[in-house]
């Protein structure tokens, strides 16, 4: 997830434990990192509404 928000213009400004917080100066959110560990799907739900991506959106960007 940090890689695709990357791609989609964010930063990461700063790591706190396993907790990536990312910016693209418009937008802030939040990725906890857990090795290989795939993410829960409201915490998904809660970072595309941080960064104001449809789930419809993220699924046409993540394929593309």
């Amino acid at each position: 997830m940090v890689r695709f928000l990357e791609r989609q213009g964010f930063a990461v400004i700063r790591v706190r434990g396993s907790h990536h917080f990312l910016d693209d100066g418009r937008h802030r959110t939040c990725v906890p990192v857990h090795g290989s560990e795939p993410l829960k799907i409201g915490t998904l739900g809660s970072i595309l509404r941080d960064v104001a991506i449809s789930p419809d959106e993220f699924r046409s960007r993540w394929n593309a």
